[in-house]
């Protein structure tokens, strides 16, 4: 069997249904309780994010198992499978827009390589202490990037997805809060999302804060309480406490491997390591101006030598102690991304026992997941709520 034929559109989005069915009660239903989106923005009162259900299932980047990442098109369409979140990372032009790409560097999800215009705006750069050559997003004015096209940023896994190339522009953060008010009016319930400030520390230097616009934005559209429905995330736990002091919208500190620093800290000289942030004293500290944590699947459970999982750490329950919630992240859906004990067969790009993966993850008691394919995500937290009732 081909992949095109084990995977068809058409099966997405059935499967997105019924995850979306099983989890919800209905494919565009609401947990009990959860205002209608009008509502909550005429009264500003929401129920927050405790409100959501649990495992509450974040479209990463939208819908990017299915279509280019951080498109309208990519939203859209994890709306349509049922997930209960929709990402959004930021990063800014060179006339201070916040524009929705997951990296400054374009070079891979645009075809900015295909415009001579802009040929000479190649370059090499430092971000984050790693050199870097391509086109970014700092480098162009708004009205610059949206001459541009998205494509596929993995075609070489995700053939199918090229399909897509050039359906859609780069999104502005404003053009999502505006979409996210006209899907809620439509779809009758809020529209969640999960927002990242990319390389917030770098971006300060070049005098493009992205906080304060981001604030500025979130209060425009009502979306700056703590019962507004959005997270704010950031690698950086500097960048939560810029915004705690801002709005008082969710926030989340974002964790990378252990052996990692923040590069604010880096910046900073503080010498604590993502290991010393997972300890209780670090979390601890995180839950003084946050309210999660989004650490990378290995923090919860690590794999051995062989990639495949070994035993949870302790890190969902000491979590859970300091009153932080758990979104982890990433779950996908292809063989390259799993557990080696998930994997089947020898096709990278094939899929595996993505919901024998999953199962392991959610039954350490995380709060919710990032998957690219909210689809299988969504029945998988199905499954795991059936069998605990």
């Amino acid at each position: 069997m081909t992949q095109g034929a084990r995977r068809t559109p058409a099966r997405r989005t059935v499967l997105g249904a019924a995850g979306a069915a099983a989890v919800l009660g209905a494919s565009t239903a609401l947990p009990a309780g959860t205002a209608h989106a009008d509502e909550a923005r005429a009264d500003g009162r929401g129920h927050g994010h405790r409100s959501l259900p649990v495992p509450t299932v974040i479209a990463h980047r939208g819908a990017s198992g299915y279509r280019p990442e951080h498109t309208l098109g990519s939203y859209r369409h994890a709306l349509d499978l049922g997930a209960h979140v929709i990402e959004q990372d930021l990063v800014p032009t060179r006339d201070g827009h916040l524009v929705c790409r997951h990296e400054n560097d374009i070079t891979g999800t645009t075809d900015v390589a295909d415009h001579p215009e802009f040929a000479s705006r190649k370059t090499t750069k430092s971000i984050d202490g790693t050199s870097l050559t391509g086109w970014f997003t700092e480098d162009f004015t708004l009205a610059e990037l949206k001459t541009l096209r998205a494509k596929e940023r993995i075609p070489g896994t995700r053939q199918e997805n090229t399909l897509y190339d050039g359906r859609w522009t780069i999104p502005t953060f404003e053009e999502v809060l505006r979409w996210a008010e006209e899907e809620g009016r439509r779809r009758g319930r809020e529209v969640w999302l999960h927002v990242e400030t990319k390389h917030p520390t770098y971006f300060r230097s070049l005098g493009l804060g992205l906080e304060e616009r981001l604030a500025r934005l979130l209060r425009r559209y009502g979306r700056h309480r703590a019962n507004s429905p959005v997270f704010l995330q950031s690698f950086e736990p500097s960048s939560i406490q810029r915004l705690a002091k801002l709005v008082d919208s969710p926030g989340v500190v974002l964790l990378s491997g252990a052996s990692s620093r923040p590069w604010d800290f880096v910046q900073a000289g503080d010498p604590r390591t993502v290991a010393d942030l997972v300890k209780p004293e670090g979390l601890r500290w995180i839950a003084s101006y946050a309210q999660g944590i989004g650490p990378t699947l290995d923090l919860v459970i690590p794999k051995d030598t062989s990639g495949r999982l070994g035993t949870p750490t302790t890190l969902v329950r000491d979590a859970h102690a300091e009153g932080l919630i758990l979104h982890p992240y990433t779950h996908r859906n292809e063989n390259t991304f799993l557990p080696a004990d998930f994997r089947r067969g020898t096709d990278p790009t094939a899929y595996g026992d993505s919901f024998g993966a999953l199962k392991r993850y959610l039954e350490t008691g995380i709060d919710g997941i990032f998957s690219d394919n909210p689809d299988t995500a969504l029945l998988a937290a199905a499954d795991f709520s059936a069998a605990r009732d």
